[in-house]
């Protein structure tokens, strides 16, 4: 079943370029889009297409119109323009609440009555389920653990003893929040386990990609403040804080006790090591290796770019001489001064 282009727009608050009562029926890629087809253009790579598409219509900027040749909608950010788009074309299914037979709950647990528990879950005592929930199969809220209304555990997600989650929050499968965080002492050649003493306090509208990992505090708590996106395979260390609305890409490692600022964007495979401050509105592009706290907002780059194996070879081997060519430097500079 489909909307016309003029409801759409209207539910968006979008102008409409071109036919208002076309009917939109699905989302598509802009180069492969038909007929009942809605696409969007944010690269301006891909303006090409414009001109082909078979779209009923695009979203897309003011400056982008004047080379399409289909029914548009104008947006100033056609990527979250489009993202609504696809929340009002496909909405998500219905909650039905109940709690699943092969369920194991405490008597000692505070479920709404509201929310939902799939398959093979298991609550502790002392656990906490606002309204509104989605507790997705094989998952576990181990003791006093609290979700806010309306957030969404998918498969098999493990959230800690006395661990909080925020409202309207969504946790992908396979994720762990609130496991103890990696603290040992040295016993001679042994290693001793440090106690995790703290818990994760997770903020609202958090979302939480596949198989992350959020380590609980040693002392104090890990936080995660509003509106972080989280993707697939992170690992946060204890005591780590990351502020408000900040972005992280996936297989990034951030370190014990470092505190990283709001709205910052960090990229893919990025290493942070421990007790380090992020000021806010920082960008770190991936494969970056930060050893050094940022003060400062802006884009920074850590990482050394693939090349030519040959060529990176001879580079790798002049990397190991270069104490001995700064020292050669060196010497040549007070050989100079003194001969001047």
């Amino acid at each position: 079943m489909g909307i016309t282009l003029a409801e759409l727009a209207k539910r968006l608050d979008l102008t409409v370029f071109g036919s208002a009562w076309v009917e939109i029926t699905h989302v598509a890629p802009l180069d492969k889009a038909g007929s009942g087809g809605l696409a969007f253009l944010t690269n301006r790579h891909y303006r090409r297409y414009l001109s082909t598409t078979g779209a009923s219509a695009v979203i897309l900027t003011s400056d982008d119109l004047p080379f399409c040749r289909t029914n548009a909608l104008i947006s100033p950010n056609p990527a979250l323009a489009y993202s609504r788009a696809v929340r009002v074309l496909f909405p998500d299914a219905s909650l039905v609440p109940g709690i699943h037979s092969s369920a194991v709950v405490s008597p000692l647990a505070q479920i709404d009555h509201s929310s939902r528990l799939g398959a093979q879950v298991v609550v502790e005592e002392g656990v906490t389920v606002e309204a509104g929930c989605d507790v997705g199969p094989g998952s576990y809220l181990a003791r006093g653990a609290r979700l806010g209304a309306g957030t969404r555990l998918m498969a098999r997600v493990f959230i800690g003893h006395d661990v909080v989650v925020g409202r309207d929050c969504v946790i992908q499968a396979g994720a762990a929040i609130g496991g103890d965080g990696f603290g040992f002492a040295r016993d001679q050649q042994a290693w001793e386990r440090i106690p995790q003493l703290g818990t994760v306090r997770i903020g609202d509208r958090v979302e939480i990609g596949s198989n992350t990992c959020i380590d609980r505090g040693a002392l104090e708590d890990t936080l995660i403040e509003d509106g972080v996106k989280l993707d697939n395979l992170i690992q946060i260390g204890h005591n780590v804080r990351i502020g408000a609305h900040t972005i992280i890409a996936g297989s990034t490692g951030i370190a014990g006790s470092t505190k990283i600022g709001r709205c910052c964007q960090i990229g893919g495979m990025v290493g942070i090591v421990g007790h380090l401050e992020i000021a806010d509105h920082v960008i770190i592009t991936g494969r970056s290796m930060i050893a050094q706290s940022i003060h400062v907002p802006g884009v920074y780059s850590g990482g050394m770019p693939s090349d030519n194996a040959v060529r990176w070879r001879r580079n790798t081997a002049r990397f190991r001489q270069l104490d001995e060519i700064v020292s050669r430097l060196h010497t040549l500079e007070k050989s100079f001064e003194k001969d001047s």
